[in-house]
């Protein structure tokens, strides 16, 4: 009898060796390093007067913002996985022109941030919602809701009106733009994926996320936004600013174009425009209206669940009927 023996793999070959990635252990370590060995020359920098007063620009927006942002992103995610797709079907009227208000109207009841109302609204018009609603709830949403707007009370102290004011107009801008699609908007411009991501998981595992997916973009639009407007009152000449405040159509004009470059949240966004105060009320009103209806994440995104050929239409509009209402209802209210 022979004995059959079992070949073992040989040992003496080297195990292959992983390469190594810079994780952020290792960017923090190479930081410290370079923060020790350049001390002197950091400190006198940051002592000059110029760099502490967009320091402590910079801090004072974003510690102010930051609460709000949070919570924007956690109720965002409790929209997008929790509440059912078929609650707008039984809330809205079937009629699609009364359709367009309620849905606006329900952005005050059910908040979300830019982040979360393109997917969201994506969702209803995938579960048979009328699109024109579903647009004006995505315009809606960011814009009306009760953090939005105690956020701009709180960046605003003693101007209640602008918290009026944001709210109406950001109102008539959903409403008209929905309107706007029933008379104008052709189906085949709208193209929606299969499915989200999120529909592979969990509600737990879609809400966390949520979560971490808008908090890490969000939060990343906040401090650039942060950033730019400490540099703008600190590095442009207060002749420039006051040049282009001091002319209505060129001071409205001008941050309208900042509320798309900028894309920031629109839970932070007051502080940022609050900050402006070279400009007058109608224009920082105009800021915070164009915001939430469309910046350069919003295009990214709504092109991405809607298709290239439907952002390439809404979004022009939106900006145009968003400035022109911002304008009336701030020279009314303003």
């Amino acid at each position: 009898m022979t004995q059959q023996t079992t070949a073992r793999p040989s040992t003496d070959q080297p195990a292959a060796v992983r390469p190594r990635r810079i994780g952020s252990v290792e960017v923090l370590a190479a930081l410290l390093v370079v923060v020790v060995v350049f001390r002197s020359v950091l400190t006198r920098v940051l002592s000059t007067p110029s760099l502490q007063t967009w320091t402590t620009m910079f801090v004072s927006v974003m510690t102010q913002a930051i609460p709000f942002l949070v919570l924007g992103v956690v109720l965002s995610a409790v929209i997008a996985v929790f509440v059912p797709p078929s609650f707008f079907a039984r809330a809205l009227p079937r009629h699609p022109a009364l359709a367009v208000p309620v849905a606006s109207a329900a952005g005050v009841v059910l908040p979300g941030c830019e982040c979360a109302s393109v997917p969201v609204a994506g969702a209803l018009v995938r579960r048979g919602i009328t699109p024109a609603a579903a647009f004006a709830f995505l315009l809606a949403a960011p814009a009306i809701n009760p953090i939005v707007l105690t956020s701009t009370a709180v960046a605003f102290p003693g101007k209640p009106m602008m918290v009026v004011a944001r709210g109406v107009a950001s109102l008539l801008v959903a409403s008209a733009m929905g309107w706007l699609w029933l008379r104008l908007g052709r189906p085949e411009w709208i193209r929606l994926p299969d499915r989200s991501h999120f529909d592979r998981m969990t509600r737990g595992q879609a809400f966390w996320a949520s979560c971490r997916h808008d908090v890490v973009h969000a939060g990343g639009f906040l401090v650039l936004g942060a950033m730019s407007a400490a540099t703008i009152n600190v590095v442009v000449p207060p002749q420039w600013t006051r040049a282009l405040g001091g002319n209505a159509a060129v001071g409205v004009l001008t941050l309208a174009i900042f509320a798309v470059v900028l894309s920031i949240c629109s839970e932070a966004d007051a502080f940022v425009a609050a900050s402006l105060t070279q400009f007058s009320f109608t224009a920082r009103l105009a800021f915070l209206v164009v915001g939430p209806v469309i910046d350069l994440k919003l295009f990214a995104m709504q092109a991405g669940v809607f298709g290239r050929r439907f952002a390439l239409r809404f979004a022009p509009a939106s900006f145009v009927l968003a400035v022109v209402v911002a304008v009336v209802v701030g020279t009314v209210l303003l």
